[in-house]
């Protein structure tokens, strides 16, 4: 990924034990001291920096691979300023409440658990954030859940796969415009070939909902009509406020560069915005940088749905991308990753093992670390090179960054997902993981269609 040669010619052993040392202390931080990503990665930099200066290397010489790295990945940190620009403009417009009102509409109480699964994973796709999905609505379906005398593990699992299939496949989403980024590819053809093992895993998964879980009887729906009056309330939601969100669809579809379909689309939400709501400067440009609030003590339950977005919001990911791709243009600096790359060269000559490898990183870093941005960074940078020596192209890496490591994460009980969750809906993790058939759905079939050849594209010209 990175074009600088390494400093150091490491040895194999010497790499191995850094690595190590990295993952486990980084390990430590995050799960026992609960540290920040951030801390985590910088105190592993900064380690790192001081091993280089005592091996004999120059500051400056590894400031310039830090910055070489950080360079090839300015892409993400653009695209994270326009997310976080769109999704203020489809709150603000209606799109986001519109788009929620008409899927509560479709609340099934006999087909409950299939209800639960297909409503919030429109939700995440339409706001790009499982945790915020699982906080929302999934605490919602959780309360229906105990009404209608439903299983509550069965139900979380239901919510939880539902809304990681959001957070993977939508264009808002940090994980999803990081897996793009990282291996430099478009965000759009990454949604698109990711839909190779998405959408098969969203039916199967569908179909284990409908037929293997119970039926639950109806006992109340006012929870439902609850939510959907205080959106009605809002004054947000018009059928033409979804007119922002078909615009992007058509873009994306048109495979239109993924900022500019956000700005087109940005625009075109603005637009809406003024048919029903007149923003003057000064709040528009309050809601652009810090997201749009609901006021009023009317809208508590909803307040978290809709009160998002905002160039502030992007913050925490745009950190964590530049000090992750410092920590990897950094590793690579000092031969860390090149060594252990030449070690398995020799395993990795087919498209089937190098899935594997990098499935295996992925899900490694999951349960080691507990962290999906860094089972991202870390094996995207890692794999990215053998990808390119196979003559595979980038998108089937990406693709397999998300099966492994962005849908895994929830199944980890001391993962940052998995306790969150765990906390937040009151079920174990490893009471719902059995029913969370998405998230290990997808990646088993990445790994089979990694062994098959099955949707694998090759580079042009290889």
């Amino acid at each position: 990924m990175f074009a600088f040669k390494s400093l150091l010619e490491m040895p194999r052993a010497e790499a191995l034990a850094v690595v190590i040392a990295l993952i486990g202390a980084m390990g430590y931080t995050i799960i026992s001291l609960e540290w920040l990503p951030h801390m985590s990665i910088i105190a592993a930099i900064t380690v790192l920096i001081l091993y280089g200066l005592a091996r004999g290397l120059k500051y400056n010489d590894m400031q310039k691979g830090m910055v070489g790295a950080v360079g090839q990945g300015m892409g993400a940190i653009y695209l994270f300023f326009f997310i976080g620009l769109m999704v203020s403009a489809l709150m603000m417009s209606g799109a986001i409440p519109t788009l929620m009102y008409y899927g509560f509409g479709l609340i099934s109480p006999t087909y409950f658990y299939f209800s639960a699964f297909a409503l919030c994973s429109v939700i995440g796709v339409s706001i790009g954030s499982s945790l915020t999905t699982c906080a929302t609505v999934g605490v919602a379906f959780m309360g229906m859940a105990a009404a209608f005398h439903a299983d509550l593990a069965m139900t979380a699992g239901a919510i939880v796969s539902g809304a990681f299939f959001g957070d993977k496949m939508s264009p808002l989403s940090d994980t999803t415009g990081i897996s793009a980024s990282i291996v430099g590819i478009d965000l759009f053809e990454h949604i698109k070939n990711m839909m190779y093992t998405t959408i098969p895993a969203w039916l199967i998964s569908a179909a284990l909902m409908l037929w293997l879980l119970p039926n639950v009887a109806a006992h109340d729906l006012n929870s439902v009509e609850s939510f959907r009056s205080q959106l009605e309330a809002t004054g947000l939601v018009h059928a033409y406020s979804l007119i922002p969100f078909a615009l992007l669809v058509v873009l994306a579809l048109l495979r239109i560069n993924a900022v500019v379909a956000m700005l087109f689309t940005i625009i075109a939400a603005l637009a809406v915005t003024y048919l029903h709501s007149t923003p003057d400067l000064k709040q528009l440009g309050a809601w652009f940088y810090g997201g749009y609030k609901l006021e009023g003590d009317t809208f508590q339950d909803i307040a978290k749905l809709i009160s998002r977005g905002g160039l502030e919001s992007m913050f925490f990911t745009q950190t964590i991308v530049i000090l992750g791709m410092s920590l990897g243009g950094l590793l690579f600096t000092l031969g860390v990753i090149p060594s252990l790359l030449s070690a398995i060269r020799a395993f990795l000559t087919t498209a089937g093992r190098a899935t594997f490898s990098v499935a295996a990183t992925s899900v490694g870093v999951n349960f080691l670390i507990g962290e999906q941005y860094l089972s991202i960074l870390l094996s995207g940078e890692t794999f990215k090179p053998v990808y390119d020596k196979l003559g595979l192209h980038s998108r089937n890496l990406s693709r397999t960054l998300e099966d492994a490591g962005t849908v895994i994460n929830p199944l980890v009980p001391w993962s940052v997902c998995g306790v969150f969750i765990s906390h937040a809906l009151g079920v174990p993790v490893w009471q719902y993981l059995p029913y969370a058939f998405f998230c290990y759905l997808s990646l088993l079939l990445t790994l089979l269609f990694g062994f098959t050849g099955l949707t694998l594209s090759k580079k042009e010209g290889a």
